[in-house]
């Protein structure tokens, strides 16, 4: 077995030193194609943690009546902790209500000069971060017709548009995936299939002789992952080195800008290039190869 594979690996590389002009093509046309699909990773990424980051800043607040018993404000905060998707729950006495409102107003909050701590129209509230949108509609049920609670305050209008843009773009990240990894197998396939034309005479003679499909299969096939996995590998580095100038650009202008760093690109995309590389290479030769085997 041992023997068989060296020998497959050993016509792989001669026959990628024979055919350099097409070799050549066929690691270009992978890491091109592997390029724009890193750039849409990083696209992709860096919305996602948008959208996660915006997601996860979500929360609503519960106000309470005046007149509140200690059991019930108890009540309210065990309610709280047992609603599936909530973070944090925390307590905003109307003092601290008030304090934060006049720091949001900044040179405005002259209009709350006729209001102080003896005369405070906000209520005490509990702040209630959530882990993701759909928990404020679950928070909203659960403490529907409870004692103690005034009024929740949900955005419901906010909170639902929030969701439909994160389901848009993950349908559509989905969406363009898909697409992409068709359009590279098309263009790597088309390329390999130049390797195998060229050498059309070789696989009938092979056939004739009565070599099994599988025998003249496995050096295309080892061909086409030695070029996916050096395509994927120059991707990789053509993408990590060109990101390093944007990220450091981008992160002096926006400080506050949430990104993908150069580092994660190395840790995951490195691994996920090569493999990808070296899978769509090898698709790609047996997709080529068909046609030349089913005669």
């Amino acid at each position: 077995m041992m023997q068989k594979i060296r020998m497959f690996v050993f016509d792989a590389l001669k026959s990628l030193k024979r055919n350099k002009t097409i070799t050549v093509a066929s690691v270009i046309t992978v890491a091109a194609t592997l390029f724009i699909f890193g750039v849409f990773l990083l696209v992709a990424q860096t919305i996602n943690m948008g959208v996660e980051s915006v997601e996860s800043k979500v929360e609503i607040k519960v106000y309470l009546i005046d007149q509140i018993t200690t059991a019930e404000r108890n009540n309210i905060e065990t309610i709280l902790g047992s609603v599936e998707g909530v973070r944090e729950v925390v307590y905003e006495s109307k003092e601290e209500a008030f304090e934060q409102f006049k720091e949001r107003l900044g040179e405005d909050n002259a209009i709350l000069a006729g209001f102080s701590e003896d005369r405070n129209p906000l209520p005490n509230s509990y702040v209630v971060s959530l882990l993701e949108p759909e928990a404020a509609m679950r928070v909203e049920n659960a403490l529907d017709n409870v004692r103690g609670v005034e009024d929740v305050g949900n955005e419901r209008e906010t909170v639902e548009r929030i969701i439909g843009l994160a389901k848009i773009i993950r349908t559509m990240g989905v969406v363009i995936f898909v697409i992409l990894v068709l359009v590279s197998l098309f263009l790597i396939s088309n390329t390999i299939k130049l390797t195998v034309y060229a050498r059309r005479r070789e696989i009938g003679i092979m056939k004739f002789v009565g070599a099994t499909d599988w025998f003249i299969r496995w050096p295309f096939l080892i061909e086409g992952m030695i070029m996916g996995l050096i395509g994927g590998v120059i991707s990789v580095a053509v993408v990590y080195f060109s990101y390093q100038l944007i990220y450091a650009d981008i992160t002096q202008s926006l400080f506050y800008a949430e990104l993908v760093t150069p580092d994660q690109i190395l840790s995951s995309f490195s691994w996920q290039f090569g493999i990808t590389g070296i899978v769509i290479g090898a698709l790609g030769s047996f997709i080529a190869l068909k046609r030349f085997l089913d005669v």
